[in-house]
């Protein structure tokens, strides 16, 4: 008789393993490799016949419904899918289960909606509910770990279905504790079935770990139709989420709101709240129009470039790439002889926005000559541009619909590549300058100093 071959999965990153370690050799995480135990009844999911269809979308529509957070409906594609499952992660005490709360009772007035917590007493989240003056919506809740009770109690006449959180959820026919590989694997199959036969929406709740990342396996993320990630200081007001993954929309959108006494509340008009604050006649300081998604945002850039007396001179970045930003130190010492090799670097995206498109570069070096040589930026002034090694200056997707958010919030002067799709008649308001290299930056800059003077 054969011998039970023995796997062992690292609950972090899934990597498998054929005995026990102490440490995963893969995401080098402790004490995270556990055994998988094979569950005891086979369950196959899914019909015995397959019936095939074209690839035609006539009379296929993909029907969504609105929560009523503008900014929620946007990350999602433009509404709540039937059917999706969608998971959500962030940081402990973000606001994940007080979004989900908002949404189910802006659902409930017109959908059955049901609330399961796995983490959270039904006391807890009623008190949660009177806070936000939720407390008369139709929302069932209830208190429960095991996913078959779950769906059993659930039924198929419920329409929106919240978890908090996958983390906590169990079968018991697994022999493993919550949160383990199997167990979220088995869970997580076990709900997606359940909202692909029922057409219920599945809102789940995914720990993250100190990395930032949902923590479990990858495959949870491969297998839902939507990824969310909650992002924000907790001692700021603003949140972020972000879609990083989905199946019925674009995967770059990005929601914003304002935590308030009565919950989440949008901001229409996000490009206004990261400019508010900006000091006038402060070098080191310029705005870009940067593009989140299919949305265009202004955000601030600002720079400190001071004398070093380390040995090696500190560079720290908040919100941007690192490595972009070394790249862009080394282009304009190489093609502009300014030294920045004896001072201290300090780059910040203002608001607690991350900016990750390179479009961001003409800003940044903008603001690093401009902090570099004491140099003030007008306010009026917005910047658009991606910059090579060479130090030529490339075009960037999505010029026009930049260059309109920026004039209609009153910008006049914008800095833009030479060979980018922009018709000066179409902005009449506008003034442009438009730069081909770091040498034309440089020259602006001089432009600048002298009009100063």
């Amino acid at each position: 008789m054969a011998k039970n071959e023995r796997v062992f999965y690292c609950s972090e990153c899934g990597a498998r393993y054929p005995k026990w370690l102490g440490r995963c050799e893969d995401c080098g995480q402790w004490n995270t490799i556990a055994e998988d135990v094979p569950s005891r009844e086979k369950t196959i999911f899914g019909k015995d016949h397959i019936e095939f269809q074209g690839l035609s979308a006539e009379g296929k529509s993909t029907r969504r419904i609105k929560s009523g957070l503008a900014e929620f409906d946007r990350v999602l594609g433009g509404g709540a899918v039937p059917g999706s499952v969608v998971l959500i992660g962030g940081e402990p005490g973000i606001g994940k289960s007080t979004i989900l709360l908002q949404i189910l009772a802006a659902f409930s007035e017109k959908h059955r909606c049901v609330y399961i917590s796995g983490e959270e007493s039904a006391e807890q989240i009623c008190l949660r509910a009177e806070r936000l003056g939720l407390s008369s919506s139709n929302v069932k809740l209830a208190c429960e770990t095991n996913v078959d009770v779950i769906i059993s109690s659930v039924g198929s006449d419920t329409d929106f279905l919240v978890i908090d959180s996958i983390q906590t959820l169990c079968c018991k026919s697994i022999d493993s504790i919550p949160g383990t590989v199997n167990q979220l694997r088995t869970c997580a199959y076990a709900l997606i079935n359940f909202a692909k036969t029922t057409s219920t929406t599945v809102f789940l709740v995914g720990h993250v770990t100190k990395d930032g990342v949902i923590a479990g396996p990858k495959i949870l993320e491969h297998m839902v139709d939507c990824v969310l990630y909650f992002e924000g200081e907790k001692g700021n007001s603003c949140r972020i989420l972000r879609t990083v993954k989905n199946r019925y929309g674009s995967c770059d959108e990005l929601g914003i709101f304002e935590m308030s006494q009565s919950g989440l509340v949008n901001i229409e008009n996000p490009s206004s709240l990261f400019l508010t604050s900006r000091s006038d006649n402060v070098p080191g300081t310029v705005t870009f129009a940067g593009m989140e998604g299919t949305r265009p945002m202004l955000v601030e850039v600002q720079s400190l470039v001071s004398k070093s007396y380390l040995t090696s001179p500190r560079r720290t970045v908040i919100g941007w790439d690192i490595n972009r930003l070394f790249m862009i130190l080394a282009v304009l010492e190489s093609k502009t002889k300014i030294s920045f090799s004896d001072r201290d670097v300090y780059l910040s995206i203002v608001g607690g926005l991350k900016i990750s498109e390179p479009a961001c570069d003409l800003a940044v070096a903008l603001s690093l000559l401009s902090s570099r040589k004491n140099i003030v930026i007008p306010n009026g002034i917005c910047s658009i541009g991606e910059i090579g090694l060479t130090g030529e200056i490339r075009s960037v997707p999505k010029c026009v619909e930049r260059v309109k958010e920026s004039s209609k919030l009153g910008f006049r002067h914008i800095i833009l590549p030479g060979l980018s799709n922009i018709d000066g008649k179409d902005f009449p308001e506008v003034k442009f300058k438009r730069v081909n290299t770091i040498i034309d930056l440089v020259a602006f800059l001089g432009e600048e100093m002298r009009n100063d003077e």
